[in-house]
């Protein structure tokens, strides 16, 4: 049995390159090496913090920025539609204004659907809305650079209840700075 030896290097081999191949390196979901996001909102690098204990903190005019982010966030869907409804025009507007004015910021764009019907049917749903409203922005000259789209179909539920209302509220597209 001369190939024995080789079979078992052989699987030693291939188990190592299994191994290697599911390693991770340790960055975030969105795609950082340090916990903060590409954008650095939500976060603080070492600099920035040592700036702030040195009395030199952010200017007047950087944190007007940073709030102006429009503060409704969240626009809502139809039943099984992913048309943009006229009453949410402004909150999108609004966005692409911001985006606009701020290159350097990014936005995802989260997909939701409510529970009723099959896990495929809403991720799908959920992308198609969170597509209408991408379109929207790069009809109101967002780069699409700065836009990133992930579907969360029926997995995320803004309400947990079982009516009308519940559903309404999980039919949604959330802007994610």
């Amino acid at each position: 049995m001369q190939f024995k030896p080789y079979a078992q290097g052989l699987a030693v081999a291939i188990s190592l390159a299994v191994l290697a191949g599911c390693s991770s390196t340790g960055g975030t979901q969105d795609g950082s090496m340090d916990g903060t996001s590409g954008t650095g909102a939500g976060g603080s690098d070492s600099a920035s913090s040592q700036g702030m204990e040195s009395g030199q903190g952010t200017s007047g005019s950087e944190m007007g920025d940073r709030n102006a982010i429009p503060e409704e966030r969240t626009i809502y869907f139809a039943f099984d539609r992913d048309t943009i409804r006229p009453e949410f025009e402004s909150v999108l507007e609004a966005h692409a204004q911001y985006l606009k004015n701020h290159p350097n910021t990014d936005v995802v764009l989260e997909g939701h659907a409510d529970e009723r019907g099959t896990r495929e049917y809403n991720l799908g749903l959920g992308e198609r809305r969170a597509q209408a409203v991408e379109q929207y922005l790069s009809v109101e000259g967002v780069s699409s650079s700065q836009v990133e789209i992930v579907s969360y179909g029926e997995e995320r539920p803004a309400a947990r209840g079982h009516d009308e209302e519940s559903y309404a509220q999980n039919r949604r597209v959330v802007f994610s700075y």
